[in-house]
């Protein structure tokens, strides 16, 4: 009698450790588990994205200059350096098709417009283009700076309405006057780059 008693207590004791250490592992497996979501979704917050344009002259115009676009935290900064323009008010946009290879820049096509909205001034109520980014201002040396962030735009995500990889960035000589449809009626196309990795 006394075996049995002493052998059911060594089971028991067995079958508790046992369980206790397997709790133990589970435990443990859930909070390796949770840390490594958690640093994972840190590295997505993390990730950084960055594109370099380079700006072609186009239409016979002395322009050059870099376009720099930076994803981070869900948002999209873009900051175009510009030089050779005339004093003045110049329109930006950018293009649908990433392809400058025509002398007039007019191979990139027209506006990014991926959501069919109408030509307009960058926020506006009434609607405007994803490529509608507006008009900057040149200096009397010919510099001019433009600067925009935005979460209506991504890079390399893959979404149709928002991905700006494989467009163009267009400068025109005029003004974008926000009103004429389909573009704004901003002139001749005087600089062109690809937004490619």
């Amino acid at each position: 009698m006394k075996r049995i008693s002493l052998s059911l207590i060594l089971c028991a004791g067995l079958i508790f450790t046992g369980c206790k250490n397997e709790k133990k592992e589970k435990e443990m497996e859930d909070q390796s588990e949770t840390e490594m979501k958690s640093d994972m979704e840190t590295k997505k917050e993390e990730e950084v994205k960055k594109v370099k344009v380079t700006l072609e002259a186009k239409s016979d115009s002395n322009l050059s200059g870099n376009v720099v676009f930076t994803e981070e935290n869900g948002e999209v900064s873009m900051t175009a350096i510009i030089s050779g323009l005339a004093e003045g008010t110049h329109a930006i946009h950018i293009h649908e098709k990433g392809d400058c290879s025509a002398a007039d820049g007019k191979s990139a096509g027209g506006h990014w417009n991926p959501t069919d909205a109408q030509h307009g001034k960058w926020g506006s109520a009434e609607g405007y283009h994803k490529g509608d980014i507006g008009n900057f201002k040149v200096d009397a040396n010919g510099n001019g700076t433009v600067n925009l962030t935005t979460d209506e735009w991504c890079i390399d995500c893959g979404d149709e309405e928002k991905d700006i990889l494989g467009k163009a960035v267009i400068v025109h000589d005029g003004v974008d006057d926000y009103t004429s449809q389909p573009s704004g009626a901003a002139g001749n196309r005087v600089g062109c780059g690809v937004i490619e990795m």
